[in-house]
């Protein structure tokens, strides 16, 4: 299939990828931009996968207070102080910290997830499933089969759920916060990770009216 100088720009941009590369890429899938990224970075041709290595200890501490109700402080790291005062960096830093406020993820990415939480989650999710297989006259053996397949989807939902890099992002539905982070980190020519994050809301953990403040810092976002 062919493909626009557009597109190979495009590509570029999003991935830090040769040209000939992104020319490559386009070509083995059929011109699908989403399709060239996960083919270059499964090739280890991408520029932001490469840069994803280097070390980032600059950076800055973004505060977002919603309405006095939610706070968030979050720290994204960089590799020079340079690019911590670049204007797409400190949109995007505002942006996660409003992402945290509104969506309440518990960990940056999975391999943060402590094996326990994993392991009990799973029990769970189990037990779930061959709950909803009873008096339904499946064999056992093929409900166990049964429960573990719905399993593993349910898992991928629940680490969408709590993982900040893998919900989606706020402000595009459609795109995971991570693809985002990608793009910034082949935008700027810099390492950039998210570090940690600490998330606040009034009267949390104590007995109360059910509000959803989350849902009203989504709304303000998507103005």
């Amino acid at each position: 299939m062919a493909y626009t100088a557009a597109e190979v720009k495009e590509l570029r941009a999003r991935t830090g990828a040769g040209m000939m590369d992104c020319k490559n890429a386009l070509v083995a899938t059929d011109g699908d931009i989403e399709k060239a990224i996960e083919w270059l970075r499964e090739k280890g041709l991408s520029g932001a996968e490469k840069k994803a290595g280097r070390i980032a200890s600059e950076g800055i501490v973004e505060a977002y207070i919603h309405s006095g109700r939610i706070g968030v402080l979050i720290e994204v790291n960089t590799e020079t102080d340079f690019v911590a005062k670049n204007e797409d960096f400190k949109k995007f830093v505002k942006d996660m910290a409003m992402q945290v406020a509104a969506s309440n993820p518990q960990y940056v990415s999975r391999d943060e997830v402590p094996e326990s939480v994993i392991e009990n989650e799973k029990h769970i999710l189990v037990t779930q499933a061959l709950n909803e297989s009873e008096g339904k006259n499946i064999p056992e053996d093929k409900a166990k089969m049964i429960a573990e397949k719905k399993v593993v989807g349910r898992m991928e939902k629940f680490f969408e759920e709590r993982c900040l890099m893998e919900q989606d992002f706020i402000r595009e539905p459609d795109v995971k916060v991570e693809t985002v982070l990608t793009n910034l980190i082949a935008k700027i020519g810099e390492n950039i990770k998210i570090r940690r994050f600490t998330r606040y809301e009034v009267g949390e953990g104590l007995e109360k009216r059910e509000e959803n403040f989350a849902d009203e810092v989504a709304k303000q976002i998507n103005k």
